[in-house]
């Protein structure tokens, strides 16, 4: 299992497109990926999942993978969030 936390820098936060972007992302690792946002909890390959948590532009989200690759899965996804949020 892998961990790590981010900041949602993006002024949209994590909606509709870069929320749809980092699902398909998600989507391309082996491992189970998890989502955490205070209390919640969602997999990170499901597109309602990832919209119900309603993460907004200075939030603090714990991205969880575990499996095979979960280390590599953690770091592409994180890097990938940092990349998307600059990119607005």
């Amino acid at each position: 299992m892998a961990e790590r936390n981010v900041e949602i820098t993006n002024e949209t936060g994590l909606h509709a497109r870069p929320a749809s972007k980092f699902v398909q992302k998600a989507g391309n690792f082996k491992s189970d990926v998890t989502i955490i946002y205070g209390e919640k909890e969602v997999n990170a390959k499901s597109i309602m999942g990832v919209l119900s948590l309603g993460v907004s532009q200075g939030n603090q989200i714990k991205i969880r993978c575990e499996g095979e690759d979960a280390e590599t899965a953690v770091e592409e996804l994180v890097d990938f969030l940092k990349e998307q949020m600059e990119e607005g």
